[in-house]
């Protein structure tokens, strides 16, 4: 049965017959929703929550409007699990403020209300700066000039690279 399917070919009866229980699962799940109300509002709620953390992560990675310049996929690998690993390590930080700032509230006398608790986001932007402020003057710290000479002797590399090349050796 599996080379049947394998095979691809659109006149084949197992494909068809699979293709067309496929557009009468679909069919049915379309209806289901659009008669369900609550179906639909979960399926709302669910999408709103990927689109929200799909903007989150799109602002974290700020840089380049979010385009990845580079074509080695490799690259490109690596700025996509960077950018998801800062946007998990936000998210974590701002559900740890979120979490202390309900403790104090409690500790506090305040009722906290779980349904409304639920309805706060740890996709938070206005506490952070993305483009830093970095001042040393403040603190009274004077970075020291920028020194481009390095006190190595690299002629012995050298003298070895041309030797190794055969361009030391006289002819």
């Amino acid at each position: 049965m599996l080379k049947r399917l394998r095979s691809g070919s659109r006149k084949n009866a197992t494909y068809a017959a699979f293709r067309e229980v496929g557009r009468v699962i679909r069919a049915v799940q379309l209806l289901r929703y659009l008669s369900d109300a609550p179906l639909r509002r979960r399926v709302t709620a669910a999408t709103n929550k990927v689109e929200s953390f799909n903007r989150f992560s799109q602002w974290i990675g700020f840089g380049n409007r979010g385009v990845i310049a580079d074509n080695d996929p490799i690259e490109q690998e690596k700025a996509m699990k960077f950018n998801a690993l800062l946007t998990n390590t936000v998210i974590f930080h701002n559900a740890l403020d979120i979490a202390e700032i309900v403790r104090q509230l409690l500790d506090e006398g305040w009722e906290i209300d779980p349904e409304g608790l639920a309805h706060n986001s740890p996709y938070l932007t206005e506490h952070i700066n993305r483009f830093g402020e970095y001042s040393t003057h403040e603190l009274g710290i004077q970075p020291d000039a920028y020194d481009p000479k390095l006190d190595v002797d690299f002629t012995p590399l050298r003298d070895q690279d041309l030797t190794t090349a055969g361009l030391g050796q006289a002819a």
